[in-house]
């Protein structure tokens, strides 16, 4: 048998270590956009911004900062998922991966799952985000034209 063009090598050690990588992404540029807001807004900061159902809502301008804060982070997440994923096929298990850890944080953090159907239109949006944008960074990457050298060899 040939060698396969980007043969794909099960390795548990390495996606594990990228889901840990993706979290880490997503917490922490999730808390620098959090934290720019509040700075707009003059807020105090809490994990409440982070894990609790009431604060994402479209009725308070602390809301729709929030809002706009989680779809930054999306942004920013799909750009990690290009920079250290670099498969277009993974990208959606990855984006899925992030998502249910937060939500399972936040039925933790809740002590309970809230049908808030803002917090569930955001993280559905910056799911979709997400996925869409960081696939299409690592299509355009990988479909890249590979350079080949058709000059005569002069030193053999």
């Amino acid at each position: 048998m040939g060698s396969h063009f980007r043969s794909y090598v099960w390795d548990p050690v390495l996606i594990i270590s990228q889901i840990i990588l993706m979290q880490c992404i997503y917490y922490s540029f999730l808390g620098l956009w959090l934290a720019g807001v509040d700075g707009l807004v003059h807020t105090s900061r809490s994990l409440d911004q982070i894990f609790s159902y009431e604060v994402l809502g479209f009725s308070t301008t602390q809301g729709r900062l929030s809002m706009m804060a989680f779809i930054l982070n999306s942004l920013t997440c799909a750009l990690g998922l290009w920079f250290f994923i670099r498969r277009g096929k993974q990208c959606l298990d990855f984006t899925v991966t992030v998502h249910f850890f937060h939500v399972i944080g936040c039925w933790i953090y809740n002590t309970h799952l809230k049908a808030a159907l803002s917090w569930w239109l955001v993280n559905v949006a910056c799911m979709a985000l997400m996925a869409v944008i960081g696939e299409y960074l690592c299509m355009r990457t990988e479909l890249r034209a590979i350079p080949v050298n058709t000059a005569p060899k002069s030193n053999l």
